[in-house]
């Protein structure tokens, strides 16, 4: 399967979050686009500063009628205790199962401290109110993809 066609038999599917269960599809209702950014870990120095980015730059996103979704695979408790260390204020998905970062290929190799392992290659996607990729970044680099992301998203 595609990653488009993994994205439509999850679409509709409810997933924890530090609000509850949500699915994609309640949140594109509301909005004209998803930014669903994938991450590695909560409390980790890059993941703190791209969460931190998003918020910083919400106001932007929002004026755009965006939603920002972050998704890592930690539990709802870690996404409540990292939501309260930065004040986030919109969604953490909690995908302790990987259902979501499978269905989006964001489950790579990785080499750490010559450790090989698997884990979450940080990812951004850009969806439309169906489902449908507009944009996608893969191996981001923190500094400055915030931007690039709504610049993008300003056109």
């Amino acid at each position: 399967m595609s990653i488009e066609e993994n994205i439509q038999t999850l679409w509709s599917q409810k997933f924890p979050t530090q609000h509850g269960e949500v699915s994609l599809s309640d949140i594109a209702a509301t909005h004209d686009k998803i930014v669903l950014y994938f991450y590695p870990k909560d409390n980790t120095p890059g993941c703190t500063t791209e969460a931190g980015d998003f918020e910083a730059n919400l106001a932007a996103f929002t004026a755009l009628n965006v939603a920002v979704v972050g998704v890592s695979r930690d539990s709802v408790g870690s996404h409540q205790k990292f939501v309260d260390k930065l004040n986030l204020t919109f969604t953490l998905i909690s995908d302790k199962e990987s259902i979501i970062c499978n269905a989006f290929d964001v489950i790579k190799e990785k080499n750490l401290y010559g450790k090989i392992g698997f884990g979450v290659e940080r990812s951004t996607f850009v969806l439309d109110q169906t489902g449908n990729i507009l944009h996608e970044w893969r191996k981001v680099k923190v500094p400055e993809h915030v931007q690039t992301v709504l610049k993008t998203l300003q056109g």
